[in-house]
């Protein structure tokens, strides 16, 4: 026995020795990688030195004697801290994931082949200006730089992700950058998705429950629209699965997912110290690392700094000594779908206004890791590309003998909106800024702008014309063999949205309407936000004056105005109607969770108990008043719908009708469902989360969820990965926490501001900004979670061009020397 003992206890410690050993060799293979930030170096590619400075933040400060060596630069900068990512969201847009991660990409790979992002920003590249193609060009040496570096000092692969998948690496190219912007377009975009939604749920109420489910913004009401079921005959309604949202690199965004921000200013005479001052916050899907990168580039304008995307030499939202810019979701009604009539006779027809035509067409071929590669025809209309019945399920609304097509500005193979953003970053005004946009195509944006005594706001991007006959104004998808449904042209750059010095003093944006007009000017019909503004324009009034703190105050702000005005108006009747009960009952629960949100100030605190009262609440609610009508489909609608809502129990043209159970013999009332679902929402947290309600924490469940996207789900190696921090904050916050709307968790914060900056024109070096995670994609270095926190609890760090600011705490210097 004492044998057997003893060999056990050898191989025991035999397995400990060598997964000791095994995972020291795979921190030192993995380590390799990172990068140094303190050296110098030879390089091709560029005219003199460069010096790169990286301040205590790991944020680059890039000098270059010319603008082509700063963009050398930050290219090179980029590659060092983010080449994972930038070379997965190249392969995003090329349609070329699976040759890594095999058929769980390929649906996303099939789709992003046939928009073509791909060839079109090849073609893009030739109509920029000459100062953006040495622009793109020496951003893209700079890259290649760093590539060769890693080829030759046997640097690990430049990122632990290479180690471990692997993948084959290409030159970057100019076009890999146009490529990316168009793929923030696609990140951004949420029309398609509207329109398919709203002729699905046509098909299964009426008109006037439509107009409460799906409604427009408040505003002048749409004109009436022809029943969808009247353009197609004899359409049914079926189930699908869309493939291609699921997966973390999709770009496609589920509805309510595509873009969003908030973006403020304030002229001098709003402002404390007399100068400008501008806030912006983009919000996107959170991922570890954030999508944003902070960084300085010197040009011969002067220096620029502020937030970029790895992989195109921009600063998106940031300054420079003159000029402040910052940008929102414009929620532009730039997509339409069309359903395009096959030929009975022959398929590889379909129908125009001058009748059957063949569809243009060509086949690519899908690469597929430890499989056979997939032949894919691809097909387009004059409209544009077709697209397959799951994408959003398409082939609900598509009848027999029909395909779907999609026109989109963000496909045009001559696109100029890298030229209009480099002209924005080296403007020095607002009027040069407001120039500049008149380039941009997409993704569609409001950009605000502020110099040092001026501020403005307008509509970046392409507008397409429709015909005023339009059958479905492009609410839902349209014939697409009728002429007066196909786009006519763009409509004139100075038509789009635009406030210039505006009385008040303030200007803002949370993806709110901004304009009120007809169709076919109308810009949208689906806004991204109806309450945010609300608290915006409250915090906005109730100074005379504002400050960068005050700004700050407000872009952190977690006072939501939803839950202050729906409580009041669903609770109206259930308030202090409650009787003693005994402990642990419905009525007992009911009752606690009413007085604590009777006393509640709406504030979406992570400590408190009552925001999870409340969401649970309006999430059980909006179900318990749109399942028997919708059935499935009930499933798309994930968040509560404020207007929806507030509609039905202001019974606003008869839609407390939504409150009748049709199942029923009884006759519900709205108060009815209200408590009803107030009893859900206590039964789902009491199995979940217990049934002290005063302990509950909102926090707990409101997680801001920053995943690594593909190393996110591995065992053990996410909780190395993974950043998860307890947030404030809720759907309708101005400090925005998106939440997943379904799962195990319905409540985990998925989407929000991964960058802030408050710019002072007053001061232009008292700015500040700050990211969501930290500078590096390597999950090894100390810079790859350093920001998250100061982000959790709302802080920031100085946004300084001054040189000496950065030298003086710098990490590293690194100094590229020509060959």
């Amino acid at each position: 026995m004492g044998q057997v003992f003893k060999w056990l206890f050898r191989i025991a410690g035999g397995m400990v020795v060598l997964t000791v050993l095994t995972v020291l060799v795979a921190y030192f293979l993995l380590s390799r990688s990172l990068p140094v930030y303190d050296k110098a170096m030879q390089v091709t590619g560029i005219s003199a030195p460069v010096e790169i400075v990286r301040d205590n933040a790991n944020v680059p400060h890039v000098f270059g004697t010319t603008d082509a060596d700063s963009f050398y630069g930050l290219g090179y900068a980029h590659a060092q801290d983010r080449l994972w990512q930038m070379v997965m969201l190249r392969r995003t847009a090329q349609g070329r994931l699976s040759e890594i991660f095999g058929t769980q990409t390929l649906e996303i790979d099939m789709l992003m082949r046939r928009l073509d992002l791909y060839r079109n920003a090849r073609t893009s590249v030739d109509v920029q200006d000459a100062r953006t193609k040495e622009a793109m060009r020496a951003y893209a040496a700079g890259v290649n730089a760093r590539l060769r570096e890693i080829n030759e000092e046997a640097r690990g692969k430049g990122a632990p992700e290479m180690f471990i998948f692997n993948p084959a690496l290409s030159p970057w190219q100019p076009a890999d950058s146009i490529a990316i912007l168009k793929l923030m377009s696609v990140q951004l975009s949420g029309q398609l998705a509207e329109e398919v939604l709203y002729a699905r749920t046509s098909l299964l109420v009426g008109e006037e429950r439509l107009r409460d489910i799906m409604p427009l913004a408040p505003g002048a009401a749409i004109a009436e629209l022809p029943e969808y079921s009247s353009l197609f005959p004899g359409l049914g309604t079926r189930r699908v699965t869309w493939a291609t949202g699921e997966h973390p690199l999709s770009p496609f965004a589920k509805r309510g997912f595509a873009g969003a921000s908030n973006v403020f200013a304030a002229a001098p005479n709003r402002s404390a110290s007399g100068g400008t001052l501008l806030a912006n916050d983009p919000h996107l899907g959170f991922s570890a690392p954030s999508i944003w990168y902070l960084a300085r580039i010197e040009l011969a304008t002067g220096g620029v700094i502020g937030g970029t995307i790895p992989g195109a030499p921009l600063v998106i939202t940031g300054r420079s000594n003159a000029l402040g810019w910052g940008v929102t979701s414009s929620y532009m009604d730039d997509q339409d779908v069309f359903i395009e009539k096959l030929n009975p006779e022959n398929p590889d027809q379909y129908l125009t206004p001058d009748g059957f035509k063949p569809f243009r067409t060509e086949s690519t071929i899908i690469r597929i890791a430890d499989m056979d590669p997939v032949t894919l025809t691809l097909r387009w209309t004059d409209n544009g590309p077709v697209l397959p019945g799951t994408h959003y399920a398409l082939s609900e609304v598509t009848p027999p003998g029909h395909v779907a097509s999609l026109s989109w500005t963000a496909l045009s193979g001559a696109d100029t909106s890298m030229t209009a953003a480099m002209a924005l970053m080296r403007a020095q005004s607002v009027e040069e800024g407001l120039r500049a946009g008149r380039f941009f195509v997409a993704p569609t944006l409001n950009l605000m702008l502020a110099d040092k005594n001026t501020i403005a706001m307008k509509t970046i991007g392409a507008m397409p014309a429709r015909d005023p006959g339009h059958e479905t104004q492009g609410r839902m998808p349209s014939r697409g063999w009728v002429k007066q449904n196909q786009w006519t042209a763009r409509i004139p750059y100075s038509q789009n949205p635009e406030f210039v010095s505006p009385a008040g003093g303030i200007l803002g944006n949370t993806n709110n309407k901004m304009v009120d007009r007809d169709f076919p000017n109308h810009v949208s019909y689906s806004w991204g936000d109806t309450q945010r503004i609300k608290r915006f324009e409250r915090l906005m009034q109730i100074r005379e004056v504002h400050t960068r703190d005050s700004f700050i105050e407000a872009q952190l702000d977690t006072v939501s105005f939803t839950a202050r005005s729906l409580l009041p108006l669903i609770g109206a009747d259930l308030w202090f109607t409650g009787e003693a009960a005994p402990e642990g009952t419905t009525e007992r629960q009911r009752k606690i969770a009413l007085d604590l949100l009777s006393s509640w100030n709406g504030e979406m605190n992570e400590h408190l108990p009552e925001p999870l009262l409340y969401a649970a609440w309006m999430r059980a609610l909006m179900d318990r008043l749109i399942r028997d009508e919708l059935g499935p489909l009930a499933d798309e609608f994930t968040h509560p719908d404020p207007v929806f809502i507030e509609r039905v129990f202001r019974d606003v043209d008869g839609a407390s009708a939504w409150c009748d159970i049709r199942q029923s013999s009884d006759q519900e009332s709205c108060v009815d469902i209200a408590r009803l679902a107030l009893d859900d929402a206590l039964v789902w947290i009491g199995d979940n989360y217990g049934s002290a309600l005063e302990s509950l924490r909102w926090g707990d469940l409101h997680q801001a969820t920053q995943d690594h996207q593909v190393l996110g789900e591995v065992p053990i190696l996410r909780y190395f990965v993974n950043i998860r921090q307890s947030t404030s904050g809720g759907d309708n916050t101005l400090m925005r926490g998106r939440t997943r709307g379904e799962g195990e968790n319905p409540f985990e914060n998925v989407h929000g501001a991964g960058y802030r900056g408050v710019y002072d024109f007053a001061d232009p070096d008292s700015s500040v900004f700050v990211i969501s995670t930290g500078q590096s994609g390597h999950f090894l270095s100390r810079y790859y979670d350093d920001m998250a926190q100061l982000w959790r609890r709302g802080e920031y760090i100085p946004m300084s061009l001054d040189p000496d600011l950065a030298r003086a705490a710098a990490t590293g210097i690194t100094l590229l020397q020509p060959e």
